[in-house]
């Protein structure tokens, strides 16, 4: 499962761009899209395909020239949408310029660009068509090299508009909901519908689209990820929501762990709880993990008790350990 941001720099600066796509890859992006909106930032274009640490793909919309141009200069895979570049002719062009290259194309069906015969009832069933209408003309000029995503800022639409594609056709699907905003409510929509269709075992690419730096979608993509168990590879913290049992500082400790183990790339969970009334069990499957008392904590490896620690040395302790199953 791969995560995918997109740059807002003009492609044309292309030191601001480069910047862009190391800092997105920094943060866990597998895949970068640019926008080559313009003749002139073919050239930069070029010279990113050349050097990027990660696949680049050409955001392409109405010019079928920019397409072929983007392909020519070394574009992995090229994305194009049904209601900006429905000509057959230049569809043609573009299948055989991805055929010469050995690249393909990710069809983008937004709400606001659906093909103008689109059919169906709902939006959903529209979006829906018009991909695997559009995946079918390149399919007719002998491109099968092709991926399908249908999004709006509408979360069931977009949602069901997958499953519809998930039913109908075998292309791989990238995720993602479109102009989700910014702040908690757009990780909230775009983790609802894009966390549900990867548990069902659909999708092969996210995009969570945030109105704010690009880094952060990178970021909130791997969480996602993460959250779900499709990405192993950190250190994973549970703890308790805390009540009035609590008699240590479980939200100081998990988000200071948190902190500190933010670089760990190895799959690791550790338990942080509040009581020991549910704390053990519920903590027992962590690799380690403490469970508070009044003056002490109940410590435990793999649910298994192997003593107490006294309740303000509950981080040094579980550092240590965590140091010691992650170094070993």
């Amino acid at each position: 499962m791969t995560v995918q941001s997109m740059t807002n720099t003009r492609t044309e600066d292309f030191d601001a761009t480069y910047a862009q796509v190391l800092a997105l890859q920094k943060a866990g992006a597998d895949i970068v899209r640019v926008t080559v909106n313009t003749q002139d930032a073919v050239p930069a274009f070029a010279r990113l395909c050349k050097v990027s640490p990660v696949p680049i793909v050409a955001d392409i919309h109405y010019d079928q020239r920019l397409a072929i141009a983007a392909i020519e200069a070394g574009a992995d895979k090229i994305r194009l949408n049904p209601g900006n570049l429905n000509d057959l002719v230049y569809v043609r062009q573009v299948a055989e310029a991805c055929m010469a290259w050995d690249i393909g194309v990710r069809i983008g069906v937004n709400s606001g660009s659906l093909a103008a015969d689109a059919r169906g009832d709902t939006l959903a069933e529209k979006m829906a068509f018009s991909a695997i209408e559009y995946a079918g003309n390149f399919a007719d000029y002998g491109l099968e090299d092709v991926c399908l995503s249908v999004k709006s800022s509408d979360v069931a639409e977009t949602y069901r508009a997958y499953r519809i594609l998930h039913e109908r056709c075998d292309y791989p699907l990238h995720l993602g909901v479109t102009e989700a905003g910014g702040g908690s409510i757009a990780l909230a929509k775009s983790q609802a519908c894009i966390g549900g269709l990867l548990l069902d075992g659909i999708g092969d690419t996210i995009r969570i689209s945030l109105s704010d730096d690009p880094v952060e979608e990178a970021k909130a993509g791997v969480e996602l990820l993460r959250a779900i168990g499709l990405r192993r590879d950190f250190v994973n913290v549970i703890s308790c929501p805390t009540c009035g049992r609590t008699t240590y500082d479980v939200i100081g400790v998990s988000a200071a762990l948190r902190d500190l183990t933010r670089d760990i790339r190895k799959p690791l969970t550790v338990a942080v709880m509040g009581c020991v009334v549910n704390g053990i069990g519920e903590g027992k499957d962590a690799d380690v993990g403490v469970a508070g008392g009044e003056e002490k904590s109940v410590l435990f490896v793999k649910g298994v008790k192997v003593g107490v620690v006294d309740n303000q040395d509950v981080l040094p302790t579980l550092m240590r350990y965590i140091e010691e199953m992650t170094n070993g």
